[in-house]
């Protein structure tokens, strides 16, 4: 599809104003490059690190220690916030602005681990995220 955007899921959690996260289904909007890939804009990051979780560490509600991208690789989840509840699939994008306030819930809902990349945004980072309706 020439000329077409390519687009990636993404759902951001963000702290509102009531102190509580909040969710909003989106996705990374992508440009065709050169080589027939889809790209987003570069993005400044502080630090990137790999995580696994093998069992549901029962963290209960907690706020995130960052504004990050979490990249899923592997494992599905359901996050719980004030809006109500979303699942996270493999290859999905998670854009956390919910660095205060009560936070979010997660677990973990099948067997896979819950293997994912963690990117701390730069503090001038600008994401392009672009919400969706939901259904």
């Amino acid at each position: 599809m020439k000329g077409a955007r390519a687009m990636m899921r993404c759902v951001k959690l963000w702290t509102g104003a009531d102190g509580k996260s909040h969710f909003q289904e989106g996705v990374v909007e992508l440009e065709h490059g050169a080589r027939g890939d889809a790209l987003s804009v570069k993005l400044t990051i502080d630090s990137a690190s790999f995580h696994e979780t093998d069992a549901d560490p029962k963290l209960g509600w907690h706020p995130d220690p960052a504004r990050q991208l979490v990249m899923s690789l592997s494992g599905t989840l359901r996050f719980e916030t004030a809006d109500g509840s979303f699942m996270l699939h493999p290859g999905d994008v998670l854009f956390t602005e919910d660095t205060g306030g009560a936070g979010h819930n997660w677990t973990m809902t099948d067997e896979a681990p819950w293997r994912r990349l963690y990117t701390v945004l730069e503090p001038d980072a600008e994401v392009p995220f672009r919400s969706v309706q939901r259904r």
